[in-house]
């Protein structure tokens, strides 16, 4: 569709504004399970900038309804608060050239501020959604063992009257339109364990466990579509001279299609019930499910894949490469809901402690975010 002058103006010059609210809301910390301090953060400065009735649910995420009627149709963006890092204390913030760089700068804090801003433009110029409501999510949940928790929570409430779903993550021109989705499992294992020298011989849970991951790892994978598996961490044992009594892994699966994740799963607990005949007690648990995609309108996900082309094309010069992920998309996708994930900014070392964003990046990344969010207004 295109920005109007007025509205490109807007964000050129409100680049400054939009760079001092990332380094303000980048050091506030926010591991998954503990947005409380950005949510609120969040709520007050949309309150603040004139946006109405938002407010924080119970899966803490900030909601800012736009032209939403009991019952009506919705169309939904989103960028997610959490963050990798499980820091309690104040992100480490640094200004470099033409970067700033903070752990979670990127990921997902410069899309926020993209919606952030987004907000704050229709709330300032009064404008009405043409034909059904929208909502603007600040969401929570969607690192790691947050399992999703804001994504779920906004599909739960609104359901079938969700039309199209958009979740700005990630860098610009890396496009998500499928779902890979996961199971995460913790597995303990219980041994009688013993004295490393007196009771040589007896079995350990610890070499237990490793017998198991080499057995999951030897895994034969399905042959369509992707699959993979992972034994992220390991821990148990009591000393150097103790044969281990227990021990525990967190293993994920992961698959583009929901047969695969099946497969793989029925392999890992036919291995665990041959533990348990030999000689040990195993516990076995999901921690977290990603599902993946499921009946979505093929015409309908292209249709929203062709918008989002012409817009990264149009502000970024270039097409944006589609792949599939694992992200808050994954809910409406697996509810047949059209869903897209686009980031709004450029930059690097996602995940890691040197993340950083390219500050010039903000200026095409919001008018990115802004078209397609305008998109579903009536401008003046």
């Amino acid at each position: 569709m295109g920005l109007d002058r007025k509205t490109d103006e807007y964000i050129e010059s409100h680049h400054g504004e939009a760079i001092e609210l990332l380094k303000e809301l980048a050091v506030i910390p926010s591991p998954s399970g503990h947005e409380e301090r950005r949510a609120e953060f969040c709520r007050a400065w949309l309150e603040r900038h004139g946006c109405g009735n938002v407010y924080i649910d119970e899966a803490l995420n900030v909601i800012y309804p736009i032209g939403c009627s009991d019952d009506g149709p919705v169309t939904v963006f989103m960028a997610h608060s959490d963050v990798v890092f499980p820091d309690m204390e104040e992100l480490p913030l640094r200004e470099e050239g033409d970067r700033l760089y903070c752990p979670g700068i990127g990921d997902d804090t410069a899309n926020s501020v993209v919606l952030l801003m987004a907000a704050r433009y229709i709330a300032e110029n009064h404008l009405v959604p043409k034909d059904h409501g929208v909502l603007l999510v600040i969401n929570s949940g969607e690192e790691g063992l947050g399992n999703l928790k804001g994504s779920r929570k906004i599909v739960a409430d609104y359901g079938g009257r969700i039309r199209r779903f958009y979740s700005f993550d990630g860098y610009a021109c890396n496009a998500v339109d499928k779902a890979i989705g996961s199971r995460r499992y913790r597995i303990t294992l219980r041994t009688e364990g013993g004295h490393s020298y007196f009771d040589f011989g007896r079995v350990s849970a610890i070499h237990q466990m490793a017998s198991l991951i080499c057995d999951l790892y030897s895994a034969e994978l399905p042959k369509e579509g992707r699959t993979t598996y992972n034994a992220g961490v390991i821990s148990g044992g009591t000393s150097v001279n103790t044969i281990a009594q227990e021990c525990t892994m967190l293993y994920e699966i992961r698959s583009d299609r929901k047969e695969n994740i099946e497969e793989m799963e029925r392999h890992l607990h036919g291995l665990i019930a041959s533990l348990r005949e030999k000689c040990a007690s195993v516990d076995i648990s999901v921690i977290g499910e990603r599902p993946c995609a499921s009946g979505v309108d093929p015409a309908l996900q292209a249709e929203l894949n062709a918008s989002v082309t012409d817009a990264v094309r149009k502000y970024f010069g270039r097409d944006p490469e589609f792949a599939p992920a694992s992200m808050d998309t994954n809910i409406p996708l697996s509810m047949g809901i059209p869903s897209i994930g686009i980031g709004c900014y450029e930059g690097g070392g996602m995940h890691t402690r040197e993340e950083y964003v390219e500050k010039d990046s903000l200026i095409p990344g919001m008018k990115l975010g802004f078209d397609l969010i305008l998109s579903c207004f009536t401008r003046s």
